[in-house]
């Protein structure tokens, strides 16, 4: 059996089971296949929780849920919140029921990316192919890389776990198959710090036994509707023609059809970008009147463009998103004629996307995007009918000045205060 010891990254084949013959560590990964596998799935374990217990060991042994205020929802939950029933996006009065000893803390996103950008690195130094799906996991594909590490794929991911552990201070789970869909079920297998494998020969059997609810992508929705189509279990898609699939859930059909037979030729894809940029805010109480809501947008609209300029982006599209009362999802979006990275720019469409909203509707969420994202060059050119808009753009690019040499917080417009 092809073995990988954990802690001091040994490869050996044996037989039988035991602890690591050079370091007498119980901790092996043992497969028939794991020296051939090479693409992988990295997910950092309830990341945020994971973060602010590195950063204040007295919450070690306290239940933590990362999110908003009472109105808002759970950002996520450390592993003693989850044994009560906490989950992402659960609404915090549920989550709080569930669990009303928990520690919730605001998330604080700056100090996640600090700690997801030393993660990348690490990432980037196993192999130039890696795919980011979120600031917490990405794909890595380390075929290739053997002679570099001199290492087989396993015994560098084993490596890299452990340097995340020592130099980032939280743990990672692990999922090494031959193809992103299987990486991505096994990394879900063992969490936290787990490191599990499926191999080419068992995938059929192993995905034979796996609820529908375990597939990747596979949402609440197209759930409810397989169920009522009397599908529960992956192996009943594998014994199903893939056009009545196709017939039954679309497009969707056909990768339900590979996907239960353990098929799946996407690559690890470097170049996925940005696709908007958006901001939002869960209000503390529900809010009908329209001048409260528009003060409310031009802060978001200032973060939304600061992140744009950080990038070195602009987009054509804002998107104004509001959430009723009752939960419903008011979506508005406008393209423009020049795309945009400037907050003022921003804050006109969504004030002109919001004022026909307020109609006596009260909304408990309200949020700004910018889409269709392109470089930065040719954005916001100057407007033959709007003549106070150039005036406007150059006020915000010296006030950019001012922040870039004395900080965000020494300049701010009147709509702040």
């Amino acid at each position: 059996m092809q073995t990988v010891c954990r802690d001091c990254f040994h490869e050996y084949e044996r037989a039988e089971d035991g602890p690591c013959p050079r370091c007498d560590s119980p901790r092996q990964i043992r497969h028939e296949e794991l020296f051939t596998l090479t693409i992988a799935h990295i997910d950092c374990d309830a990341f945020y929780a994971s973060i602010e217990k590195r950063d204040n060991p007295d919450l070690l042994s306290k239940p933590l849920i990362i999110g908003g205020g009472h109105r808002g929802v759970v950002s996520t939950a450390c592993y003693l919140a989850r044994g009560y029933g906490v989950h992402s996006a659960m609404p915090m009065f549920k989550a709080l029921k569930a669990c009303p000893n928990a520690v919730v803390l605001r998330p604080d996103m700056k100090k996640y990316a600090a700690a997801s950008a030393e993660i990348r690195e690490i990432f980037d130094h196993m192999t130039p192919l890696v795919e980011p799906i979120s600031i917490d996991e990405a794909f890595l594909d380390l075929g290739g890389t053997e002679k570099l590490h001199h290492a087989t794929a396993a015994a560098t991911l084993c490596r890299a776990a452990k340097e995340i552990e020592e130099k980032v201070g939280i743990t990672v789970s692990v999922g090494l198959s031959y193809n992103k869909f299987l990486a991505k079920m096994a990394s879900d297998m063992n969490k936290p710090r787990g490191f599990s494998v499926v191999g080419r020969t068992e995938a059929p059997t192993f995905l034979a036994r796996q609820p529908i609810s375990r597939m990747w992508g596979v949402g609440k929705v197209t759930q409810a509707k397989m169920k009522r189509n009397g599908i529960t279990m992956i192996g009943q898609l594998q014994g199903m023609d893939k056009h009545a699939l196709m017939k039954t859930f679309g497009i969707l059909g056909e990768r339900l059809y590979h996907f239960s037979r353990g098929e799946d030729i996407r690559i690890v894809n470097t170049a996925s970008k940005v696709k908007s940029i958006s901001n939002e805010i869960t209000l503390d109480v529900d809010i009908a009147d329209y001048d409260t809501l528009r003060k409310l947008l031009w802060p978001l609209c200032e973060k939304v463009s600061s992140r744009l300029k950080a990038k070195h982006l602009a987009g054509r599209t804002v998107t104004l998103k509001l959430k009723t009362a009752g939960f419903r999802q008011v979506s508005r979006s406008l393209s423009l004629d020049s795309p945009t990275r400037m907050a003022d720019t921003i804050f006109e469409t969504g004030v002109h996307l919001l004022k026909p909203e307020c109609q006596g509707l009260e909304y408990r969420l309200i949020g700004i995007g910018v889409g269709n994202l392109v470089g930065e060059d040719g954005a916001d050119q100057p407007d033959l009918v709007d003549t106070g808009k150039a005036r406007r753009l150059e006020a915000e690019k010296a006030m950019d000045r001012i922040r870039g040499r004395f900080g965000t917080d020494k300049i701010k417009k009147g709509r702040n205060l």
